[in-house]
């Protein structure tokens, strides 16, 4: 008899959301997480607002997790890593370990949730000295700031008059390999940049960008807003180079809207980073032997007309584990892995 329980690996948004679904559909779910708390990014990366609502991370993850916890046909397990994974469709048998001690389960299905990893802007160049400059960081560490409602130049710990983003850092960019854009940079950057003005109200902030890409109603929600109700610039150019001169930051490229060169003081850089495989979904692919594509991410069957389901039968795959993906996408993907998961389950339990 096929089993019906369906192992989730990763407890960020994507794989909360399939946990919580495929378990109200009636199926028992085991959902593993290697970190020691659920939440995923938005948690382990203290994210302060979702984009782009503006609501509190902490508490909307922690709703999500409650969902979950809450359901007594969910076994979560934190601190957990998948060693292996043995069998087919119906009979998957998954090793765990956790505090050196080992568990095999058996599974029907697996749904893979193991997200993203921001892109380390001082690994290919350092055309942005990140490593180098303590002023220049990335807006992960930015929204950890407006978490903590402690917005502040680095090296001198005061509030900063001149802020600028650099979009499109590690992403749209054939010289390192990412040639994606990550979807959701330019929308953080806008609302980050609305926190920041509202925290800050004297702070100027400048966000240089190559186009502008806004999704569904962030054009209405944070675009417009960041410009006509709290005044941020948006400059259409390209940044090559940034350099300490006098105390400050000085941000040097052409503005491509008057085709001309600039040269613009900052006291801090905010890179928005995009998005790369996680380590946990390289690991994974290996393990359940999925293949990638050229970027990193999990192939799946189609596209378009199936977005989770992977060339192994069985297994799924959802949110940013198969490509960047916003929030929003993150749940839905994981709603229509569940159902598939659970679809497939039954449909194999029943005698032919």
């Amino acid at each position: 008899m096929p089993s019906d329980r369906v192992v989730v690996i990763g407890a960020g948004p994507a794989g909360l959301e399939a946990a919580r679904l495929a378990a109200e559909l009636g199926n028992p779910v085991t959902l593993i997480e290697k970190m020691g708390v659920a939440g995923g990014m938005p948690i382990h990366s203290d994210y302060a607002a979702l984009t782009h609502h503006f609501r509190s991370a902490s508490e909307a993850m922690g709703e999500m997790v409650a969902a979950v916890t809450s359901n007594d046909l969910v076994d979560m397990r934190v601190g957990t890593e998948v060693a292996s994974v043995e069998g087919e469709l119906g009979n998957f048998s998954v090793t765990l370990t956790s505090n050196g001690s080992e568990e095999s389960i058996t599974a029907g299905a697996i749904i893979l949730a193991t997200g993203f990893k921001h892109f380390d802007p001082g690994r290919e160049t350092q055309q942005y000295q990140y490593y180098e400059l303590p002023d220049v960081i990335t807006i992960a560490e930015a929204e950890k700031m407006l978490k903590d409602e402690n917005f502040v130049t680095p090296s001198t710990g005061k509030p900063p008059e001149r802020v600028a983003f650099i979009q499109c850092v590690g992403s749209r960019d054939r010289q390192i390999g990412n040639e994606y854009c990550s979807k959701v940079c330019c929308g953080i950057s806008s609302k980050q940049a609305i926190e920041i003005r509202e925290m800050v109200p004297e702070a100027r902030v400048f966000i240089f960008y190559i186009d502008m890409r806004m999704y569904g109603y962030w054009e209405n929600e944070i675009y417009w807003p960041a410009q006509e109700q709290h005044k941020v610039n948006y400059v259409k150019g390209i940044i090559t180079e940034i350099l300490p001169k006098n105390g400050r930051l000085v941000v040097r490229g052409e503005d491509t809207t008057m085709g001309r060169p600039m040269e613009v003081p900052m006291d801090m850089v905010i890179l928005a980073v995009g998005m790369e495989p996680s380590a946990g979904t390289t690991a994974m692919s290996s393990v359940l032997n999925l293949p990638t594509n050229k970027y990193g991410f999990i192939e799946t069957a189609h596209d378009i007309l199936d977005t989770v389901t992977t060339t192994v039968p069985g297994i799924f795959a959802t949110g940013a584990a198969v490509g960047p993906a916003d929030l929003d996408d993150s749940i839905s993907s994981a709603g229509a892995a569940a159902a598939k998961a659970v679809a497939l389950l039954r449909s194999a339990a029943v005698p032919v």
